[in-house]
């Protein structure tokens, strides 16, 4: 099946979101224009309130309306939040003293603790890693391997 990009760096007016909404935990109501989107397909969603944070929907239904042409809302599955939360940090390399501002999600309801595993989560996916407690950018984790 298809993967659509609907983050909002894209910015295309012919294949935009209008609406992205949890109806329950981990299944979304999206409504969109263009695309051609089909069950089975998977969506690439800017989160909300986020400016770099995306997420991966699958869509399990899909019904194209009439009126305005082009126009679809479909019901997707995707990541469980039960309150989501955006978070913004600051992370200074052990090695270099290079600093990265880093944006992650976090599911709020499971309280402060699961911010550090968030963090940390986000932190692999932009390629640093954690050694006996220091934080290690991409090129000095490259260099100590």
């Amino acid at each position: 099946m298809a993967e659509h990009d609907f983050r909002y760096t894209l910015l295309n007016p012919q294949h935009t979101l209008t609406e992205c909404r949890a109806i329950a935990p981990g299944q979304y109501q999206v409504t969109g224009q263009g695309g051609s989107i089909k069950t089975g397909d998977t969506l690439q969603v800017t989160l909300k309130g986020s400016k770099t944070l995306s997420m991966r929907l699958h869509v399990s239904k899909v019904r194209h309306l009439i009126n305005p042409p082009g126009q679809w809302t479909a019901v997707a599955t995707g990541p469980v939040f039960k309150e989501l939360a955006i978070h913004n940090w600051q992370v200074q390399c052990d090695g270099c003293n290079s600093l990265l501002a880093l944006e992650f999600a976090v599911d709020a309801s499971l309280g402060n603790a699961a911010k550090h595993t968030a963090a940390e989560q986000r932190l692999v996916e932009l390629g640093w890693s954690e050694r006996d407690g220091r934080h290690l950018c991409r090129a000095c984790t490259a260099s100590e391997a």
